[in-house]
């Protein structure tokens, strides 16, 4: 059986239709879920890390020998490393103390630039107080992001994201800018 071309010209144009009304039901659907994002309760600032090898952050067990040499960016592949670091209000580590960054990593590259860390900030802010829990890939000479994965006392229920960047990796303290991204769902919101 033979279609003609008109045929299947008009079955075209009706698929076509079809899948463009279906994007724009669906393009509503994303525009509306985005604005409700805009409604949640957010909080977004910046804190500076300083790590002092042997003084704030340990190697616990080294990594495979023949990788990557420690230094202010690298350890070995393999290397559990444990840290219980100064949150500052800016880059000088003389600065405002507002909290503590706590946790280990477990470097996962060969090169040893990357690790998989595992860290609670313990915040003591104007506004709010208690403790993020973050878990994600770092990657010690370039921009990170980690997921927040729990919270407690006025963060409990948040959610978002942290950002790590380098700022200093020069000398015995290296200094990370940690950019906070924080999301109260409808159901919760801080008590302070």
């Amino acid at each position: 059986m033979r279609r003609s071309k008109e045929h299947i010209m008009a079955s075209s144009h009706k698929y076509v239709l079809g899948v463009l009304v279906f994007a724009i039901i669906q393009l509503k659907g994303i525009a509306g879920s985005h604005e409700h994002l805009q409604h949640l309760k957010s909080l977004h600032f910046s804190l500076f890390q300083h790590e002092t090898i042997n003084k704030t952050g340990y190697i616990i067990v080294d990594g495979i020998k023949g990788g990557a040499a420690v230094s202010q960016t690298t350890t070995p592949f393999g290397t559990l490393f444990a840290f219980q670091d100064p949150l500052t209000v800016a880059a000088k580590r003389s600065s405002k103390l507002v909290g503590i960054s706590e946790g280990t990593t477990v470097t996962s590259s060969l090169d040893g630039l990357r690790s998989i860390s595992i860290a609670k900030l313990t915040l003591r802010l104007k506004n709010h107080k208690g403790s993020l829990s973050v878990v994600g890939v770092t990657d010690n000479v370039k921009s990170s992001n980690l997921p927040v994965v729990g919270g407690t006392e006025d963060f409990l229920f948040v959610q978002g994201y942290v950002t790590s960047s380098p700022v200093d990796l020069t000398g015995l303290t290296v200094v990370y800018k940690i950019q906070f991204h924080l999301y109260w769902p409808p159901y919760a919101t801080p008590s302070s």
